[in-house]
């Protein structure tokens, strides 16, 4: 009988911690991040911006030091231990090189003899179906080539490991679709010398569809969330139920509000009162969701899945406008769908005056920064007040970057609904009608 050997450990992760500034005031990122990545898999880090997965792939390829825990990376049978390769979100290629110089750089920055270095890099070149491009320079090649360019790069050193950092972020729809699919049929014939690959998204249907693994992160600071098995065969087809099931049980997991009895420290609105954490949402954006949701299929209500799909959002871009809707009480997350109150779908129907109206009341209720600039203005008989006066007050409760981004989302909200106004040139708010 035949002995079915177990996957073995390829990178063991243990109790990382990373932060970025000075302790104890530094901002931490990663907070007791232990994975284990094993060979023969496809893992997934997905996450909203700034939960740190982009510094765990770099902590485990070795471009950061992080201030606490270990990376260890298992040796195989003959006592070696693995070699990592990394894709980056920008192309990284050097403009004045060919295609073929730019994907010799890691063997001639291994010594490789150039007869060798020039073999293996064409061979590489025509892997990842760039035959006859071999003397073009970067900028003769569209995105999409590019990037296959940095993928050449990365497999010509036959690593063990494959990171990749957000590979088709910077690519059209379409183009990142073939990539995607030409980089599945690679692995799953076996023409890569990659053992395993780590890749980091904040694309939900990209983890479903070519990862083993999905290590969900939260944000502020990033940890392991959940783990999630992908046990769908592949080739996967986003249009089986199967698949549309595990998107929306993730937009379930990622939209869940934190527990009542934990700190506010996941999610888009970290801090409480005047120290709450705004992202920079426009007013069109939230005034465009609220139209998309309120008007045919949808009638109210939709599918967060099916939103990203119809107007090709991320979760970067569709979540922030979703909870901001759901702060100023224009809309509720229930599990995987969001769903309009009858305040939103009154502002859908309204004209521009009752739209601000309807806006003002719901920043005047829900967001309190904007509660107390308004005071401030209305308690001064000249009705004026610094913008540095609120911005010194943010920066007692948070970085001085997510100060300024706070107090530029109130300035744009509170001058949409004409609470108050602002002058760029004073750096000053103002009410323009006293009365």
């Amino acid at each position: 009988m035949a002995t079915i050997l177990s996957p073995r450990p390829l990178v063991e992760v243990d109790a990382l911690y990373h932060y970025y500034g000075s302790a104890p005031g530094g901002h931490l990122v990663l907070d007791d991040v232990n994975l284990t990545l094993m060979e023969n898999e496809i893992v997934g880090l997905l996450g909203r911006s700034g939960s740190g997965k982009s510094t765990l792939l770099r902590s485990i390829a070795g471009l950061i030091r992080p201030r606490k825990g270990k990376v260890r990376f298992e040796p195989d049978e003959s006592g070696r231990p693995p070699t990592v390769s990394m894709v980056f979100q920008t192309f990284a290629l050097f403009p004045w090189l060919t295609v073929l110089q730019n994907v010799e750089l890691g063997l001639e920055a291994q010594k490789v003899p150039s007869d060798q270095r020039r073999t293996r890099a064409l061979a590489a070149i025509d892997l990842i179906g760039l035959d006859g491009f071999e003397n073009a320079y970067p900028k003769e090649l569209s995105g999409g080539m590019r990037q296959r360019v940095g993928l050449a790069r990365a497999i010509v050193v036959n690593p063990s490991l494959l990171l990749m950092d957000e590979p088709f972020s910077a690519l059209d729809v379409l183009t990142a679709e073939t990539l995607r699919s030409d980089l599945l049929d690679l692995w799953s014939e076996g023409r890569m010398p990659i053992k395993s690959m780590l890749l980091v998204t904040h694309n939900i249907e990209e983890a479903v569809l070519m990862c083993d693994r999905i290590l969900l992160f939260s944000s502020n600071p990033g940890r392991v969330a959940a783990e999630i098995k992908v046990d769908l065969p592949q080739p996967r087809d986003r249009l089986e139920p199967a698949f549309r099931a595990m998107v929306d049980a993730i937009y379930v997991q990622m939209t869940a509000r934190a527990d009542a009895a934990q700190p506010a420290r996941d999610g888009l609105f970290p801090g409480m009162g005047i120290a709450m954490v705004l992202p920079r949402v426009s007013t069109n954006s939230l005034a465009g969701l609220i139209e998309e949701v309120d008007g045919t299929p949808f009638e109210g209500r939709a599918s967060m899945a099916d939103l990203a799909d119809s107007l090709q959002l991320e979760i970067d871009d569709l979540f922030p406008i979703a909870e901001t809707l759901q702060l100023l009480r224009f809309a509720e997350l229930q599990g995987a769908e969001i769903v309009l109150t009858p305040a939103a779908r009154n502002y859908a129907q309204a004209n521009v005056d009752a739209r601000k109206a309807l806006f003002a009341q719901a920043l005047l209720a829900h967001v309190p920064l904007i509660q107390h600039i308004r005071r401030i203005l209305d308690e001064r008989s000249s009705h004026i007040a610094p913008a540095r006066r609120f911005r010194d007050e943010l920066e007692d409760h948070m970085s001085p970057d997510y100060a300024a981004e706070t107090l530029r989302t109130v300035t744009l909200w509170g001058r949409y609904g004409e609470i108050f106004a602002y002058a760029e040139d004073s750096d000053q708010f103002s009410l323009e009608d006293p009365e």
